[in-house]
């Protein structure tokens, strides 16, 4: 089976036709205002609107409330919304239900014990994206290029699809995929020139390693 991608935090049109080119099957929106990939609405629609058929589009949110997601909704064409922030399962269970879509939830792991909200979080969601736990007190959610030892959900297998994120980098994404055995994985600051900026040759490469299926010897 091919890895599926994600490439997050995008900001540009030039972003989108990277991830387009390369081979990417989603894009994320930002909608989270202490990220430095935050979007406008409008921003996020125009953007939107450049995303060739094909490719998902997710919108990454952190709390959101039912006005604001009303909100983000009614202006942007989306097919996945993905909750990033401290989402109860019950709270997944509304969002899935009132806005129609696909829900991803995001969950931090920084140890075994952490493991056991995977499976409260598989019975409501629709995929599962598999983070690293942000140091206490970070401003962000995810997007800090950190990631937990994966050798914590080596061959483990669950109910729902899962994406692995987390401190992936064109140079380790082949390795991160082996180890765990992710069918998905998604990137924000891996591919970044700067904090913030996308750098279409990262995504390039990003995408060539992780769909490299050669046998490393």
């Amino acid at each position: 089976m091919t890895t599926r991608i994600k490439i997050c935090g995008l900001g540009r049109p030039a972003d989108v036709a990277a991830c387009a080119a390369a081979g990417a099957a989603y894009v994320g929106f930002v909608f989270f205002e202490k990220s430095p990939r935050h979007l406008s609405l409008d921003a996020a629609r125009a953007l939107a609107m450049e995303v060739p058929l094909g490719l998902a589009k997710v919108a990454l949110t952190v709390n959101a409330d039912d006005a604001a997601l009303d909100a983000l909704m009614d202006q942007v064409p989306l097919d996945m919304l993905q909750l990033h922030g401290s989402e109860t399962p019950e709270r997944v269970a509304e969002v899935r239900d009132r806005f129609g879509l696909p829900v991803m939830k995001a969950v931090g792991i920084a140890d075994e014990g952490d493991l056991a909200m995977l499976e409260d979080y598989m019975r409501l969601a629709d995929q599962i994206l598999v983070d690293a736990k942000p140091p206490k007190g970070a401003d962000l959610p995810g997007g800090n290029g950190l990631a937990f030892d994966w050798r914590l959900i080596a061959g483990r297998r669950w109910s729902v699809p899962w994406m692995l994120a987390g401190g992936l980098t064109p140079d380790n994404v082949a390795e991160a995929i082996r180890l765990t055995g992710a069918k998905q994985v998604d990137v924000s600051s891996g591919v970044e020139s700067a904090r913030g900026v996308k750098d279409a040759a990262l995504i390039k490469q990003f995408v060539a390693a992780a769909l490299d299926d050669t046998p490393k010897l």
